[in-house]
C-alpha cells in the first residue's frame, strides 16, 4: 500500500500545487500588505507564512472531510467500490484533459481549471482587508473557499485513495499532501522577502507561464488518472 500510495499523492499533489490559482490569490495577499506596509519587509514574511498557514489547515479540513465522505460512502457501497474508484479515475483523466487544453486554447476562468470570472472581483476585495499578519490568517481560511472549484479535483481523487487505509492512516499522507501544495507558495513569500524577486515580477511570471502550468498540471493528472485505472502504480 505504501508504493501504491505515495506515488498517486504525490502526483496529484504536484498537480495541484502548480495551480495557478493559489498563487495568483497570494500575490493579491501580498500586494494589498506591502501597500499598507511599504517599508515593513517582515510584515510582508509574516503576513505571507500567516496566508499560507491558514490555507494549510483549511485544505488539510477539507481533505479529512472529504476522505471521511468517501470512506463512508465506500462502506455503503461496499459492493459497487471499485466502481467509485474507476470513477475518480475518469475524473482525473478529464482534468488533465482539461487543463491540457488550456495550454492550446487559453481562456481564463475555464472550467474546472481555473477560479471562475466572477468571483474574482469578490476575492479581490477580500484580499485588499489582509493588511496585517492576523487579516492575512483570517482571509486564507475565507479564500480557501473560493480555491475549492479550481483546486479541489485532484483532492477529490487523492482523497478517495486515501480512504481505503482508514480516516487516522490517512492524517500523514493528507499532511504530506497539503504541504507540496501549498510549498510554492511558501517559496513564492520567502524569495520576496529575501530580496529574490519583488511581487511584481512573481505576478508576471505567473502569466507568462500560465499555459505551461496548466499543461504540467494537466499531463500529472492524466497520468495519475491512468495508472488508477489500470493499476500501474
Amino acid at each position: 500500500m505504501l508504493d501504491f500510495t505515495i506515488g498517486k499523492i504525490t502526483l496529484l499533489a504536484l498537480a495541484d500545487s502548480v495551480n495557478p490559482c493559489a498563487i495568483a490569490v497570494l500575490v493579491m495577499i501580498l500586494v494589498a500588505i506591502l501597500t499598507q506596509n511599504p517599508d515593513k519587509k517582515k510584515q510582508v514574511l509574516f503576513g505571507g507564512l500567516a496566508f499560507v498557514a491558514a490555507v494549510f489547515i483549511g485544505y488539510l479540513t477539507y481533505g479529512l472531510v472529504i476522505t471521511q465522505f468517501f470512506r463512508v460512502l465506500g462502506e455503503f457501497l461496499r459492493n459497487s467500490a471499485i466502481y467509485v474508484t474507476k470513477g475518480m479515475a475518469i475524473l482525473a483523466m478529464l482534468l488533465g484533459a482539461l487543463n491540457i487544453k488550456d495550454f492550446f486554447f487559453y481562456k481564463k476562468g475555464s472550467f474546472a481549471t481555473e477560479m471562475p470570472l466572477f468571483m474574482r472581483p469578490k476575492v479581490k476585495r477580500i484580499t485588499e482587508k489582509a493588511t496585517s499578519t492576523l487579516g492575512a490568517f483570517l482571509i486564507g481560511f475565507v479564500v480557501t473557499l473560493f480555491l475549492l472549484p479550481c483546486t479541489s479535483g485532484p483532492l477529490f481523487v487523492a482523497s478517495e485513495i486515501l480512504s481505503k487505509i482508514g480516516f487516522l492512516a490517512s492524517i500523514p499522507w493528507l499532511l504530506y499532501y497539503t504541504f507540496i501544495f501549498v510549498l510554492p507558495m511558501l517559496i513564492i513569500v520567502l524569495l520576496i522577502f529575501l530580496g529574490i524577486f519583488v511581487i511584481g515580477e512573481v505576478a508576471d511570471w505567473k502569466e507568462r507561464n500560465i499555459k505551461r502550468l496548466h499543461l504540467i498540471a494537466g499531463i500529472l493528472l492524466f497520468l495519475v488518472g491512468l495508472s488508477i485505472l489500470f493499476g500501474w502504480i
